[in-house]
């Protein structure tokens, strides 16, 4: 547990900005910032105020007692007071409890956009004002990316998936989550902003996001607190567009009518539903899922809404719902032990909550999905990336069709890896 700087002496100022006339993804350095941003609107970060790493099974709580205990030490000048404005946090947690670290970051500097409104916040100490970095050279990269396996083979990771089907045929459990991972290396420093301004052309429906070399575009609202409202968005089941319309909504009707499909999306929504009661009342679940239609894939979707009963914030909302099935499995202990047996990896902060959480506990949670881990490389300047695909797997699966889909979902990345 790590964490650099204290609260003392910190003036947290939020202030209207007109507008900014560029997308606020265009406002990030080409590394180094951070983002959450949907449609245009969201946030954009840059600079460390605070930082806090945590790891183990407490790493939810630990991480929401540092934050209010950093916004009540706080000097706050809010002008603007809406969702988002004032303190704000990035964080980006692991899937499982395992050695790798969670983080919560506050930077520096924050531009929030939304409902037509601009602000900046900026966060100062003991009379030290930390400005925006210069508007750097965007890093160009001329040599071809090197694609190689993860931490094992596609066909390793197939005979995983044909033992998950055998143990789900035999009554072990009802649907587990296997993921995969490939290794990208390029021949010099990435471009973040400009990786993640294409991920956000690509995907307008998708949150768009970048916490500490966590970069992606998720589909997936884990959790949405807005006052006493909270959502949650669930994806379970997924076919390739093929870009042809007749094709693609011949397969979104397939999909529908997929009782594999609809099986694996019914436990993912009886899950979320399942923790949201806790914490919410008036719950509106959806008797039937509707398509959501990407760029490179269709899901099964489902919008679960309710009202808050007890107060907590976005983080500890993320934390009741965090492993959903959709991501892990049905029950979730035993998927999850499944997982540590038959997927041969650490998920790091794969398919873990990230997002932003501000002083009021509002906030926003994706699922951390096609998505990619920015590592150093292993030469010099070189730049590697892990990317990583998961599949649910039901008893109606097969590993050909699993390996497809993870195929279809790491293409989010690579193709914006590629320009």
């Amino acid at each position: 547990m790590t964490e650099l700087r204290t609260t003392h002496g910190w003036v947290v100022r939020t202030v209207t900005l007109d507008g900014i006339g560029k997308d606020l993804l265009e406002l990030l350095p080409a590394s180094g910032g951070h983002a959450w941003v949907r449609d245009g609107a969201g946030f954009v970060g840059w600079g460390e105020a605070a930082r806090f790493t945590i790891n183990g099974p407490e790493r939810f709580s630990r991480a929401q007692r540092w934050w209010s205990e950093w916004c009540e030490q706080a000097i706050v000048d809010d002008q603007v007071a809406v969702r988002g404005s004032g303190p704000v946090a990035f964080a980006s947690f692991t899937f499982d409890y395992g050695p790798q670290d969670s983080v919560v970051i506050v930077p520096a500097v924050v531009v929030g956009q939304r409902d037509g409104r601009t602000w900046l916040t900026t966060v100062e100490t003991a009379g030290e004002s930390l400005e925006p970095p210069a508007d750097p050279a965007r890093p160009t990269v001329s040599a071809p990316i090197t694609w190689s396996a993860g931490a094992r083979p596609v066909e390793h990771w197939a005979r995983a998936v044909a033992e998950a089907i055998g143990r789900i045929t035999a009554g072990e459990l009802d649907k587990v989550v296997l993921a995969r991972d490939v290794v990208a290396e390029l021949p010099g420093p990435l471009d973040t902003a400009g990786l993640l301004g294409r991920m956000a052309l690509a995907y307008p429906e998708c949150w768009t996001f970048s916490v500490d070399g966590l970069v992606g575009a998720t589909p997936e609202l884990l959790v949405r607190r807005h006052g006493d409202r909270v959502t949650s968005r669930v994806l379970a089941g997924t076919v390739r567009r093929r870009g042809e319309e007749s094709v693609d909504a011949a397969r979104a009707a397939a999909l529908l009518d997929s009782s594999k499909d609809l099986e694996e999306h019914e436990f993912a929504v009886h899950s979320v539903a399942e923790a949201l009661a806790t914490h919410c009342t008036d719950l509106d679940v959806p008797s039937a899922p509707h398509v959501l239609s990407l760029a490179n894939v269709q899901h099964l979707a489902t919008d679960v809404t309710g009202m808050l009963a007890d107060g907590a914030s976005a983080l500890v909302l993320a934390a009741s719902l965090h492993p959903t099935a959709a991501v892990c499995g049905t029950p979730t202990e035993r998927a999850a032990a499944l997982i540590r047996d038959l997927e041969g990896m650490d998920r790091g902060r794969y398919a873990g909550p990230v997002g932003w959480i501000d002083a009021r506990g509002d906030g926003e949670f994706g699922i951390a999905l096609r998505c990619a881990a920015v590592e150093d490389g292993p030469h010099g300047p070189a730049t590697r990336l892990r990317l990583y695909a998961g599949c649910g797997i039901v008893a109606g699966s097969t590993a050909d069709g699993e390996i497809a889909e993870s195929e279809a979902k790491l293409d989010a990345v690579r193709r914006a890896l590629q320009g």
